[in-house]
């Protein structure tokens, strides 16, 4: 059992949802990133998603291509993002983290010597934005060998079909992507994530993690009544921004804004 698949089922049996938080590695400097792992975790994730820098994050919108730009000025490498959770692990050995990325880096490097490096990190899962699972034939493999969860993007649009044929190929979580546009570019529709989880719940086995759009308690909340996670990402990346020059009060910031999140999903357990 993988630690994101032992986590989840935990929480499940405690009728707790998961408060899965993203940041940028390397934003706003590859030093500061093993630290604010930690705060997320004693602000109460319960998994972390790591972004691993790309030049060309096209799933993002405007706050997260910026985070990017911050990591890369500072030159952080997907090596160094495997080195911080590396480091992250010496004194975490139960917070499951997941990369969420894209290819490009991930092909320079070497699948194999990514998949071994990653494992050897004690990386979980493996979110790769620009792979579907029909072109995973040469990646997944390496991945499942290794017991690192594949996590796969599901959307509004995606058909039932296509629903199950990603779930076939997913494990850990599926990540439903609650809006049809990059993150942090929209509002979310409670209602219509609400019908879209419950449909998606009757097509898989697996739990399903809902991210795009949740910036505060009371939409987590929301969200975390139809669904198994909420993963907040734009917001806390907007935050570090406007706290970089700080890390005492960015650390500060970050705990404002998702320690209150992680009471109201508590506050759904049955």
């Amino acid at each position: 059992m993988s630690r994101i698949e032992g986590a989840l089922k935990a929480l499940k049996g405690q009728g707790r949802k998961a408060l899965i938080p993203y940041i940028t590695a390397g934003d706003p400097h590859p030093d500061v990133t093993v630290d604010l792992m930690h705060t997320l975790v004693e602000a109460g994730a319960d998994i972390i998603e790591l972004g691993v820098p790309f030049s060309d994050p096209m799933a993002d919108g405007p706050v997260i291509q910026l985070a990017c730009e911050r990591a890369l000025v500072h030159g952080t490498s997907l090596r160094q993002v495997i080195g911080m959770v590396k480091e992250f692990r010496k004194s975490d050995d139960n917070t499951p983290v997941v990369l969420m990325g894209y290819l490009n880096p991930m092909e320079a490097m070497g699948y194999e010597r990514f998949a071994d490096a990653a494992k050897d990190a004690g990386v979980d899962g493996i979110l790769t934005v620009d792979l579907p699972p029909e072109e995973a034939d040469e990646v997944a493999p390496l991945f499942t060998e290794r017991d690192l969860d594949a996590i796969f993007l599901l959307s509004p649009t995606t058909t039932d079909d296509r629903i199950r044929a990603i779930s076939q190929h997913s494990s850990g979580y599926v990540y439903y992507v609650s809006i049809k546009g990059v993150t942090g570019s929209a509002s979310i529709n409670v209602d219509e994530v609400a019908a879209k989880v419950g449909h998606i719940h009757e097509l898989t086995a697996l739990p399903v993690g809902v991210g795009f759009g949740i910036r505060d308690a009371e939409t987590a909340a929301a969200v975390g009544r139809v669904s198994d996670g909420v993963i907040v990402g734009s917001v806390l990346v907007d935050t570090i921004a406007r706290n970089q020059a700080d890390t005492d009060q960015l650390k500060r910031a970050l705990t404002d804004l998702l320690h209150p999140m992680r009471e109201a999903l508590d506050s759904l357990a049955s």
